[in-house]
């Protein structure tokens, strides 16, 4: 039977975040370290020993009761433990006491209005709209956070939900890239047409390429990580302006 232990191996963990996930008719939990696995969730912990406090996959954490290899096999086609674990932290739900549900449904609730501020602006004067709106138009359209999704995915379903309530839509950044043909030629085009979401003009002034581009302002950085590593330094980005316009499907 398997037991769960603190790092130091001296005494067994009741303090633990347990996730669980109902697949092929039995229940599966982990053991995770307390506020790791919305970290996770978010990417902003990526490595997976800092989540887990153990790799075994478990019928029932509390009691120490490891799953079977053939329970792992039958459910999830597989019996690595490390990559059930990383399903389970993705899919399953996490196991909190209210006050602690509360606590993180606040703390999330509070980065997805963030993030709905700073992405969205009002069509009709285009500027972004305060904090305290965005929260109280959710709250009034019966936004629920879903624990089993990290901020951005709930801040999608946010936007789409206040689309019915209010005048909203996301903004777009206009942007100038400009770099040599033989810096990067059809490749690094592709690639930067890619991550648009309109290309408003392409011209060629000699051997340098200029594109006119409107991005989701989140693929500024990549953008120009990309241009600078596929030109070494060589290729031009330009801010323009923000720009507002309404809305495609493509989102972040």
């Amino acid at each position: 039977m398997s037991k769960i232990f603190t790092p130091t191996n001296q005494i067994r963990l009741t303090n633990v975040a347990i996730v669980r996930l109902k697949k092929g008719g039995k229940r599966f939990e982990i053991a995770c370290y307390k506020n790791k696995v919305l970290s996770w969730r978010s990417n902003s912990e990526k490595d997976i020993d800092e989540v887990l406090q153990t790799h075994t996959v478990f019928t029932n954490v509390s009691k120490g009761q490891a799953a079977k290899k053939d329970e792992l096999q039958k459910a999830f086609n597989k019996t690595d433990e490390t990559e059930i674990c990383k399903e389970i932290l993705s899919k399953g739900e996490l196991q909190v006491s209210e006050k602690e549900r509360q606590s993180c449904l606040d703390t999330q609730l509070n980065s997805i209005v963030n993030s709905v501020a700073a992405l969205c602006v009002n069509p009709e004067t285009r500027r972004p709209y305060p904090a305290s709106i965005i929260e109280k138009s959710l709250k009034d359209a019966h936004f629920s956070v879903k624990m089993n999704r990290n901020t951005k995915q709930n801040t999608l379903e946010a936007i789409k939900i206040l689309k019915d309530h209010m005048p909203i839509e996301r903004s777009r950044m206009k942007l100038r890239v400009s770099f040599a043909g033989k810096e990067g030629g059809g490749k690094l085009k592709e690639s930067v047409v890619k991550l648009a979401n309109t290309v408003e003009h392409e011209e060629w002034d000699e051997a340098t390429l200029h594109l006119t581009l409107l991005i989701d302002p989140g693929q500024y950085r990549v953008i120009d990580e990309l241009v600078r590593n596929e030109t070494k330094g060589k290729g031009l980005l330009e801010l323009l302006e923000l720009k507002e316009v309404v809305e495609s499907e493509e989102l972040f």
